[in-house]
């Protein structure tokens, strides 16, 4: 069996990746058909790592750090379930339910709940955090919480972000 590991080389012709099978890829494109092909994450190119900012990674998020392209595929098909599943209208109505903050947990735990999905059958947390950031460009509800971390010098992270409708804000 024959061991692939897909790596970015310098190079001079701009991305360029070399697998450990002696495969030479010029460019991106080349390097996810590569990896698909040979059972890896198309994403992260099966290092099962994404590159946040320079030094800083994490696990992928496409395979959920495996680096095998059943898992990709599977994740990816998880959310595109839960965006059907999970439509604007659920998590209005829900935010109309609360008169106060609330927090992105909590109307993801009630999305969960009242659509009677167990714990990790569908990415419920990041479909409903999408929604609120889209409830929140348009100025249905406001964020009121401050980063909890800040990554880099243009990147932060919120872990349980918090909001509130705008109109009950008093402004």
């Amino acid at each position: 069996m024959t061991k692939h590991a897909i790596t970015p080389q310098a190079g001079i012709l701009g991305d360029t990746f070399g697998c450990a099978c002696g495969v030479a890829l010029a460019g991106r494109m080349p390097a996810e058909l590569h990896a698909a092909e040979n059972g890896l994450c198309s994403a992260c190119l099966g290092s099962a790592e994404e590159e946040l900012t320079a030094g800083m990674t994490r696990g992928c998020p496409s395979c959920a750090g495996t680096g095998r392209r059943r898992e990709q595929v599977t994740w990816q098909l998880a959310h595109a379930e839960a965006e059907h599943l999970i439509t604007m209208t659920i998590v209005r109505g829900i935010v109309a339910g609360f008169d106060g903050p609330f927090h992105l947990s909590e109307i993801a735990d009630t999305v969960r709940t009242g659509l009677g999905l167990t714990a990790g059958r569908l990415p419920v947390g990041p479909r409903v955090r999408d929604l609120l950031l889209q409830l929140q460009a348009a100025g249905e509800i406001t964020m009121l919480s401050a980063p909890d971390e800040l990554i880099g010098t243009d990147m932060v992270l919120y872990r349980d972000p918090q909001w509130q409708r705008a109109r009950t804000l008093g402004i």
